[in-house]
């Protein structure tokens, strides 16, 4: 019985192939044409809200995503003005440095045998040692000679200008090391803890510098009786520069009431 019906089914659909019934229904009848027309409308409307579901959730995941590292990158924005603004706040409270920086050239060696002091193209009448800078960090000493300047550059014997080391701001005096690229920062407290790593920064103690100029940072400590040695790894790479800055403090202007002492005194005297 099954076997008949399934042989039935399967002759009435071979018929229907080879009879094309499906053209002969659209042709005799329209309304098999609206209703397939009205389906696949229906099928494509379904696929387009589906597709546009689809890509929404998505989008609007993607979006989150986006939201989240903006409100990274405003609180990073928010946290950065606020150093930004204590920065210039702390700028503002602080004193006017009376400083000078002036360009110069280096001329030459001033002996073929060493590197570490040259000429430097710019006269020098006063007897004061000022202070030499390359990169914001400090290079080095110049003092007159002959009515010129000449620069002893780190790693000169002469060199010697005051430094503080690391956190607690250990003093001491910069000195040469013979035949090596490092330096020495000798007469250092043997109580004052210094540790290799420590940044070494001008002190502004010897009036050569002012406070706070990067020198270079500690790789390793001599410690003796009664003091302690930091050898230091200098930041300025002095014997390839051709330009320098010489630093030189201006004079700090005469208080008002000094003045006015003195308007008054010639004042009396001329009375």
């Amino acid at each position: 019985m099954n076997k008949l019906i399934f042989f039935i089914l399967f002759l009435a659909i071979s018929l229907l192939y080879v009879l094309d019934v499906n053209k002969l229904l659209g042709e005799k009848f329209t309304f098999f044409n609206h209703i397939k027309e009205f389906y696949i409308n229906k099928v494509i409307v379904i696929s387009n809200f589906t597709e546009r579901y689809f890509n929404q959730a998505q989008t609007i995941e993607e979006l989150k995503q986006e939201n989240e590292k903006l409100k990274e990158y405003r609180l990073l924005y928010e946290s950065k003005e606020q150093k930004l603004t204590d920065l210039i706040n702390s700028i503002k409270k602080l004193k006017p440095i009376h400083e000078k920086l002036t360009q110069v050239r280096v001329l030459s060696y001033v002996e073929f045998d060493d590197f570490t002091k040259v000429w430097l193209d710019k006269q020098k009448l006063d007897d004061k040692i000022a202070g030499l800078v390359i990169d914001d960090y400090a290079a080095g000493i110049v003092v007159k000679k002959d009515n010129k300047a000449l620069a002893l550059l780190n790693g000169n014997e002469k060199s010697n200008y005051a430094v503080y080391i690391g956190e607690n701001k250990a003093p001491g005096i910069t000195h040469s090391i013979k035949k090596s690229k490092f330096i020495v920062a000798k007469y250092i407290p043997i109580w004052i803890d210094i540790k290799i790593g420590d940044e070494v920064i001008t002190s502004g103690m010897d009036n050569i510098f002012f406070k706070g100029l990067k020198v270079g940072k500690v790789v390793s400590i001599n410690k003796m009786a009664d003091m302690q040695e930091a050898v230091i790894e200098p930041y300025a790479k002095v014997l390839k520069r051709r330009f320098f800055y010489i630093y030189k403090a201006k004079p700090l202007p005469k208080p008002k009431k000094e003045e006015n002492k003195k308007e008054l005194l010639k004042k009396e005297s001329k009375k």
